[in-house]
């Protein structure tokens, strides 16, 4: 599969401190390394990778919103906002890209807060669980649906 598009990570709280924060759920990969890793999967897929990350609520929904035109596609680790943030899923909704979840860790596994997902309804697919491998499993997605649509 090759295609041109252009791809649209974010990182949403604390993904920053990847690499230190709680290593035994997160691993010990950085924010640089994952980053890294997106662009190498993106390159074999043809797409181009806007790699970005934010602590702040407000500014991943102006991103969002910009996506809508110039971007094909989103995949979102809302972090912590994935579970509050209705504001990021209405940005979502706006932007009428195919979306995809991802999450380092098993969200369902874990504490009963994080069951539940304001971005789910409205991705066209959640990948978790799998570390930093579900990135690139995000990647190959929004590239199938892409290709697809």
């Amino acid at each position: 599969m090759a295609i041109d598009a252009s791809i649209l990570v974010l990182n949403g709280p604390n993904l920053n401190m990847l690499g230190v924060r709680e290593p035994q759920i997160y691993g010990s990969m950085t924010l640089d390394d994952l980053e890294a890793s997106c662009h190498e999967r993106a390159d074999q897929l043809g797409l181009t990778v806007d790699f970005r990350q934010s602590n702040h609520e407000g500014e991943l929904v102006s991103w969002i919103q910009q996506a809508r035109t110039e971007n094909d596609g989103i995949v979102i680790n809302a972090g912590a906002y994935t579970h509050t943030s209705v504001a990021i899923m209405d940005s979502l909704i706006l932007s009428e890209l195919p979306v995809i979840e991802v999450h380092l860790s098993n969200i369902f596994k874990r504490e009963p807060v994080r069951h539940h997902s304001y971005i789910s309804p409205v991705a066209r697919g959640m990948i978790c669980g799998f570390g930093p491998h579900g990135y690139l499993l995000a990647l190959d997605a929004i590239a199938n649906i892409i290709d697809r649509d």
